[in-house]
């Protein structure tokens, strides 16, 4: 069984502004992360009905991309809210998990998209290609830190 690490924690309260470390935040069951873009409707995709309330990428998936292209691509700059270490998430959609003591649900996968090498100059986009992400539901909020474990769901392993 794997056990997960939360590394890293980012808002932004709206479309092409900076993704903000958070060294905490309220995750809002049925909302979203508080005070970003999502969560207040001013994100890039708010107009059009999807699992977005906690967005997550692995901290692996960006040391490949230094590896394996040579691009460095920051926390901050892959517009995810959470940085994940030791956690499968390309396996967790359809699975409940904590992280720390919130519950999340993942919902699908993230498609990577172009609006990402716009924001950030580099060519990520295809490179990403399952391996951008997971979109969670909020199933029970609260207050997430970073450092805070990842594990699954008893119910759903």
């Amino acid at each position: 069984m794997w056990q997960g690490k939360l590394l890293h924690i980012h808002t932004t309260p709206a479309v092409r502004e900076p993704m903000v470390a958070q060294p905490t935040a309220q995750l809002i069951e049925g909302v979203g992360v508080e005070g970003d873009r999502y969560a207040i409707g001013t994100g890039k995709y708010s107009a059009f009905p999807d699992i977005r309330e906690v967005t997550l990428i692995e901290i692996e998936t960006l040391i490949a991309l230094k590896r394996d292209h040579d691009i460095d691509l920051a926390p901050e700059e892959h517009r995810r809210n959470l940085t994940t270490e030791n956690t499968p998430l390309n396996h967790l959609v359809g699975k409940r998990f904590w992280v720390g003591n919130t519950l999340l649900e993942g919902g699908r996968l993230n498609t990577p998209c172009r609006y990402l090498d716009l924001v950030t100059g580099k060519s990520v986009n295809d490179i990403l290609v399952h391996r951008s992400g997971l979109n969670c539901y909020i199933v029970k909020g609260g207050q997430i830190n970073v450092g805070d474990s990842i594990s699954l769901d008893n119910a759903s392993a």
